[in-house]
């Protein structure tokens, strides 16, 4: 057995097992106190609705856990057992150029992919989501929505798969940081086309007119000196009873989007302070900081596949046959997250460090306390677990436990004592 051959296998193993273990200790810490709710929440969670959230984590934990072992099964078929060469040698087989052979290589093992995942998504959707009352998903625009998806990868990866192999073909030894270049600017205009052009294949969206609400927001961002392209109502309801606000886009395209499940059952001050923290997340500099580590992250992978790419044993060690550009770009793509895996707990930190931060923005310019409000409302309404486990909260959580977040706000909003005071006390 090839040398590297061990490693990528001990690392896939290392990484199974703690994903189960800490998937094992969430669904313990959960059940251990489904029937406790935190005394910060006792107010306004009811017994049945802390319930029922643990109940939901429960079944979503299960479930991952099965996609744990089936994504490391389907890892180890797609290299050692030789599924990229599989599929390498049907697109070969249709006749089609070079460089067309290694499109439809990418293409054609991604939509393989797409449907070996599809039982999970069908399971998800009709009867995870149904037994806790939050599917409204029809089968017909289930399956419309996986035909957008399946045709819209394709009319946005083949230009970016034939674009890098053109250029892994042809621009020398540094063709990496052309590549690098060119995916990067392709990153950037998905991100800049996304509200306009793309997310409304899948969804309506709708200008808000809520006319007070819309002066409130208005306000807003006047006082943060933000400017967007407008503020809009996601019609969220037709697939979910889930409940959601985001910004999306870049340069003039940011677009504020609310799901009509969240307004419906907000406040306008609540909504106001959702948006608030959402602004926090701009004027912190948190989308460019995301996006430069971003490029950075993208830049040193695509060095290292340039390296790679010209080893012979990355093929044979990973059982993927006669090396090609398009093989060494799936290798890569495959591979590397069974080792970079290690650094999601510092991911996550720096996530939740930028939430923290984007509620204290909020509570300076909105309402700390409605603030806390909406959140409570809306983890009661998404049915989520105010008693993650810590360890798997630090390692998978982009936001901070509950109880901790809520908290912090409330503690925020409270008066601070005055020198006069605090000397007497």
């Amino acid at each position: 057995m090839h040398t590297f051959t061990s490693v990528f296998l001990t690392a896939l193993a290392v990484h199974v097992c703690v994903q189960l273990w800490l998937a094992a200790r969430q669904i313990r810490h959960v059940r251990a106190h489904r029937n406790r709710i935190p005394p910060e929440f006792s107010a306004v969670i009811s017994p049945t609705e802390h319930e029922k959230a643990a109940n939901y984590t429960l079944g979503k934990q299960r479930l991952a856990v099965i996609e744990s072992v089936v994504d490391a099964v389907v890892l180890l078929w797609l290299t050692l057992g030789g599924g990229i060469a599989w599929v390498g040698r049907i697109a070969g087989a249709i006749g089609l150029p070079s460089l067309l052979t290694g499109v439809a290589h990418i293409l054609g093992l991604f939509a393989t992919l797409s449907l070996l995942a599809l039982p999970f998504g069908v399971y998800r959707t009709f009867v995870l989501e149904q037994r806790f009352g939050f599917n409204r998903t029809t089968p017909g625009v289930f399956l419309a929505d996986q035909c957008k998806g399946l045709a819209l990868g394709a009319a946005l990866g083949a230009p970016l798969a034939a674009a890098v192999l053109w250029v892994m073909h042809s621009a020398g030894a540094r063709w990496w940081l052309l590549a690098w270049a060119v995916w990067l600017a392709f990153s950037l205009l998905v991100t800049w086309a996304w509200p306009r052009l793309i997310a409304p294949l899948f969804n309506k969206f709708s200008p808000l007119d809520d006319t007070a609400l819309r002066q409130r927001i208005d306000a807003l961002l006047e006082r943060c000196g933000f400017r967007t392209s407008g503020v809009f109502v996601m019609a969220g309801s037709r697939r979910s009873a889930h409940g959601n606000a985001y910004f999306t886009g870049l340069g003039r395209e940011k677009r504020i989007v609310f799901f009509d499940t969240l307004v419906s059952t907000l406040t306008a001050v609540q909504v106001e302070s959702v948006l608030a923290h959402e602004l926090g997340h701009f004027k912190l500099k948190h989308v460019t900081k995301r996006l430069a580590v971003g490029a950075a992250t993208s830049f040193l992978g695509f060095a290292a596949l340039g390296w790679l790419a010209q080893q012979g044993w990355f093929y044979s060690a990973l059982g993927a046959g006669a090396p090609s550009d398009a093989t060494a770009l799936l290798l890569f793509l495959f591979v590397v997250p069974t080792f970079a895996w290690m650094l999601a707990p510092l991911a996550a930190a720096w996530a939740r460090r930028h939430e923290f931060e984007a509620d204290a923005f909020a509570a300076r310019h909105s309402d700390g306390a409605e603030l806390a409000g909406a959140l409570v409302t809306m983890y009661k309404d998404n049915a989520s677990t105010l008693t993650p486990d810590p360890l798997y909260s630090a390692f998978h959580d982009s936001h901070p436990p509950p109880a901790a977040r809520i908290a912090r706000l409330i503690a925020s909003t409270r008066p601070r004592p005055t020198a006069t005071t605090s000397a007497s006390m």
